[in-house]
């Protein structure tokens, strides 16, 4: 199975620039998870969505990079049915002109 949480918006600290350590801003994550079900063993979506928010605000992290592993060490800890997990974390209004986005893949098989 695999579920897909799409355009969760919310705001956070992070980046490394001074304003970015000051004001929290926008930030879009795509994300998708794989897991095998079994008679009643599923994957808690809302949980899921949950702790992506909560692990990206209260990390205040530097860079989206560590942002990332840190989603994805701890998804993995708290939900241990995720198989593989994708990551698109992006910053829509760092630029005046594009929407910058960072994407990891990571298999826990």
């Amino acid at each position: 199975m695999t579920i897909r949480i799409e355009g969760l918006r919310f705001e956070a600290i992070i980046g490394i620039l001074p304003h970015e350590r000051r004001t929290p801003q926008r930030i879009h994550i795509d994300a998708r998870f794989t897991y095998t079900y079994t008679g009643g063993r599923f994957l808690d979506y809302a949980a899921v969505a949950e702790t992506i928010v909560s692990t990206v605000t209260k990390g205040r992290f530097g860079l989206v990079e560590e942002a990332i592993e840190a989603l994805f060490e701890t998804l993995k800890e708290k939900f241990p049915p995720i198989e593989t997990a994708n990551i698109l974390f992006c910053k829509p209004d760092i630029l005046p002109d594009c929407r910058v986005c960072v994407e990891d893949f990571r298999n826990f098989l």
